[in-house]
């Protein structure tokens, strides 16, 4: 059995920072690619960030500059640095993690999920 256990949300003022952690537990299993997607109240899921093993990262528009992926895909670690928070970033956080090969950037090409973390920004 896999778990990803995240950690690290809460509550912050707008623009301030919060980290936030992933570690994949239990069976192992090769990890192609770990990220992060958020769904705020009421609205799909969406694609936060994502590191490949390789070391390759994406990220979406709106939290280029203001947030930041890092970890050991390989160790099955990554983390998320989230700076200048605005109150539109407030949603629960999800880790994700890839067991085949490729990368992507929607819910459906990631294989295990997190239980999930609030993040709420308040303005």
């Amino acid at each position: 059995q896999v778990q990803l256990v995240e950690s690290g949300g809460g509550l912050v003022q707008a623009g301030g920072s919060l980290r936030l952690a992933c570690t994949a537990r239990g069976t192992y299993f090769t990890k192609y690619a770990m990220g992060w997607f958020r769904q705020p109240l009421g609205k799909e899921r969406q694609f936060v960030a994502a590191r490949r093993w390789s070391g390759e990262i994406e990220y979406t528009d709106s939290v280029k500059g203001r947030f930041t992926i890092s970890g050991d895909v390989a160790k099955s670690t990554v983390t998320l640095q989230m700076d200048n928070l605005k109150s539109e970033d407030t949603a629960t956080y999800y880790c994700a993690a890839r067991g085949r090969g490729g990368f992507g950037n929607h819910s459906n090409d990631y294989d295990y999920w997190g239980q999930g973390t609030q993040v709420t920004v308040s303005s």
